[in-house]
């Protein structure tokens, strides 16, 4: 099909990828209210057009944690992203690199740290509660010596959500295997891309607890069985010493949690609901950010994810208060549509769409774009 615009990739993944894996991406919580409310509020968040504003260059660059960047976002951690397209983290970074902004792999990435920190040079690397510690520490050791410019702690994810399009798709559940290859036998182009040549499908990063032949078999229950859901906030004062790095704090949606996060240390929080993939019923990410950015935005790094899909969605959560916005579903479904090259055409849309919403709104920076561009 025709890519015309960043709406175009959620279909095209959809054509290309097997069931199991495009509901995997697609799907929420519960009955996805609380994904769906992601995007349609960030679809209410009008902007006030304005004109005769000099506005014949526009700058997208910013600085998030100290780095300079062509554009305020970065690729998102998102799980088993390598299933994709084949190594599809290792060509969503490289894709990143060339964009000028930070990837984040996520701790249950099909391709390890070290493979995918050859293919950028602003890696992040996302962490969540594990129950043996050691094997946090092992893997925050792994991030250092690869050099990654900081860590993502996810902490709104004590149990995994109750996701029923993974059950209906054969993601998990009753005979999830057999579904699954049966799934694959009619996407033949995934199956030799992915399917054959993308081979291991190990989780990379857990290779040493999972062992050599663990893959996505075992994703869904080493999920259950091994997070935290104990964990308190003095708990983490130990990852803090243990990373001296910047430290961003994910999956904050109260501004109450949002100080205990400035309170630790952190440097940076990311206002998300998980994509609306746990608590359903939660607040959208545009109704919670204002107030987080009113509480502690001059004290941390505000980010933000959660529907956005294109670059008018980016100048919206920026003028909502977030610093930077972390990109999920939209990456994925880009790489699933193309690989490196779907991803590198949506940074193009992204680009574009926010050069043409700046200049219709009046605003020729990233550093000017704040509440007063909103409609009351």
């Amino acid at each position: 099909m025709r890519i015309a615009s960043t709406a175009d990739f959620r279909e095209a993944a959809r054509r290309r990828v097997p069931r199991f894996l495009f509901d995997y991406a697609d799907g929420g919580s519960g009955t996805e209210d609380t994904m769906l409310s992601n995007s349609a509020d960030l679809r209410k968040v009008a902007l006030r057009q304005r004109v005769l504003k000099d506005v014949a260059s526009i700058d997208l660059s910013t600085e998030i944690l100290g780095q300079k960047q062509d554009l305020p976002v970065a690729l998102g951690p998102v799980g088993i992203s390598g299933m994709f397209a084949r190594r599809g983290e290792v060509q969503a970074a490289s894709s990143a690199s060339k964009a000028g902004v930070p990837a984040c792999l996520s701790t249950v990435s099909i391709c390890s740290i070290e493979e995918v920190v050859a293919a950028t040079e602003r890696f992040w690397f996302q962490l969540y509660v594990i129950r043996d510690r050691s094997v946090m520490l092992d893997i925050i050791e792994r991030a250092k010596v690869a050099g990654a410019k900081a860590l993502v702690f996810t902490v709104d994810m004590p149990v995994p959500g109750s996701r029923a399009r993974d059950v209906h798709s054969g993601m998990s559940g009753p005979n999830a295997g057999i579904r699954r290859i049966m799934q694959a036998v009619g996407k033949p182009a995934w199956s030799v891309d992915v399917g054959l040549l993308g081979r291991p499908h190990t989780l990379g990063n857990l290779v040493a607890a999972l062992g050599q032949g663990a893959g996505i078999n075992d994703y869904m229950g080493w999920l259950g069985k091994n997070f935290d859901p104990s964990i308190q906030w003095k708990d983490l004062e130990w990852i803090r010493s243990a990373w001296d790095g910047p430290l961003i704090i994910k999956g904050i949606l109260d501004p109450e949690d949002a100080r205990e996060a400035v309170a630790l240390g952190a440097d940076g929080i990311v206002v998300s609901n998980h994509g609306g993939r746990q608590l359903n019923g939660a607040l959208s990410t545009a109704h919670a950010l204002p107030a987080i950015a009113e509480a502690v935005g001059d004290q941390i790094t505000v980010l933000a994810d959660g529907g956005v899909r294109s670059g008018l969605d980016v100048v919206r959560m920026l003028a909502l208060g977030a610093d930077g916005v972390l990109l999920g579903r939209l990456w994925l479904y880009a790489l699933a549509a193309g690989g490196s090259a779907g991803v590198t055409q949506m940074f193009d849309f992204l680009k574009q769409d926010m050069k043409v919403t700046m200049t219709l709104a009046g605003v020729n920076s990233i550093s000017k774009i704040d509440r007063s561009i909103l409609v009351d």
